[in-house]
């Protein structure tokens, strides 16, 4: 369950609409959220893990809707503004590149969950907020699930997901530390390209 978990809440928040900016947040993640677990409980491609359509759906309806670079810069911590403007796209591409691929297998994991949505804490003119939601499944304990979105020009922007308290880019920041200080922000490159072309040779075998 925690595999879908982490790839359903990617997908969820991912499919934001552009009215984005000017529909409050948690209504938008409830409205999407209903309409995308139809999507997945009704498409047999994506429950049967067909890599094409799971991969075309996460690039369509994800990633237009996440803030992959304050993400990225989130993960990489101080050491972000070591690197060059050059390194940081790469640093950007490469983990947005790994979300994608770690996460979309995730999608064909669904069964039976069900999303409970709960009261948003938040004003008016918030620019930054939390959606917190609840996945549940019979015979296991909620699992919670909280939104970070800001809100932007382009409309609302998720840049982080907290998943039972555990925040996914402060998860990835003590091994991106790790990385740097072995090689520098170069090794960080490398240990994310080398991770993924892993990912896409194992998907490649399936």
């Amino acid at each position: 369950m925690r595999a879908f978990v982490f790839g359903i809440c990617m997908f969820l928040a991912g499919v934001l609409p552009a009215q984005a900016s000017i529909t409050p947040p948690d209504e938008l993640v409830r409205s999407v959220t209903n309409e995308v677990l139809e999507i997945v409980r009704q498409d047999r491609g994506v429950r049967s893990g067909d890599p094409d359509k799971v991969m075309a759906l996460v690039h369509d309806k994800v990633l237009p809707h996440f803030n992959f670079r304050r993400m990225t810069m989130l993960a990489v911590g101080r050491d972000w503004r070591e690197a060059s403007p050059e390194q940081q796209q790469r640093l950007v591409d490469a983990f947005l590149t790994l979300l994608v691929r770690t996460y979309s297998n995730a999608l064909t994991q669904y069964r039976d969950q069900t999303v409970a949505f709960l009261p948003l804490r938040a004003a008016s003119g918030d620019t930054n907020v939390q959606v917190r939601t609840e996945v549940r499944q019979s015979g296991a304990q909620p699992i919670p699930i909280d939104y970070m979105l800001e809100r932007t020009d382009a409309g609302w922007k998720v840049f982080d997901v907290v998943v039972a308290g555990v925040s996914l880019v402060t998860n990835y920041r003590s091994t991106f530390a790790q990385e740097v200080r072995a090689g520098g922000i170069d090794g960080l490159i490398r240990s994310l390209e080398n991770r993924n072309r892993e990912l896409e040779q194992g998907a490649a075998r399936t």
